[in-house]
């Protein structure tokens, strides 16, 4: 006596499990070797991607990637430092602005200074760089953010006809967190 076979949808659960923890597993791998590329060199500008602060000062992560594109732009890499980020709700500055500050503070030099402050997405931040810096002649950027945003931010600035290079903090505390669990 043969064995009845299970319902079709009960042999198609653990297949499609299978396919989704794969295709999930490649995602993760992919955000992780593009997280760990930093493919920075001379371009037209540093453009860093913004971050909370707070009444006025830098969060921790704003604060990381601040310290990386100022290093970036120490070495020499760019003629043009680009921050992005808007407004958040209750504040009365904007990332940029608060960066700008910092940014100053630190020795880049105000004239180099441009300031992205009223995208509310990441794509339209990137968008609004991109028409900056071609006013300017400029397409290749340096971007500055968390490795996990590497991959997103090369897709947004090709989709924006920037040319873009990547550098990765190391020292975010998103970064430093993300590393102690991996």
């Amino acid at each position: 006596m043969q064995r009845p076979q299970p319902p079709v949808w009960k042999r198609a659960v653990p297949v499609v499990a299978a396919v989704l923890l794969v295709g999930w597993l490649i995602s993760l791998g992919t955000v992780i070797v593009w997280g760990r590329r930093d493919t920075a060199r001379p371009a037209g500008a540093i453009v860093v991607l913004g971050a909370a602060q707070y009444a006025g000062r830098p969060s921790p992560v704003l604060r990381a990637r601040l310290d990386h594109a100022i290093d970036l732009w120490n070495r020499g890499l760019a003629a043009r430092f680009v921050l992005t980020g808007g407004t958040g709700e209750g504040d009365t500055t904007s990332e940029a602005a608060v960066g700008r500050r910092y940014a100053i503070r630190h020795g880049v030099l105000a004239a180099a200074i441009l300031l992205e402050p009223d995208g509310r997405t990441t794509a339209q931040s990137m968008h609004a760089v991109a028409t900056l810096l071609r006013a300017e002649g400029r397409d290749s950027v340096i971007l500055v953010s968390d490795p996990f945003h590497m991959l997103r931010l090369t897709i947004l600035a090709h989709e924006a006809g920037l040319t873009p290079l990547l550098s990765p903090t190391r020292n975010s505390p998103i970064s430093a967190s993300w590393r102690e669990e991996w």
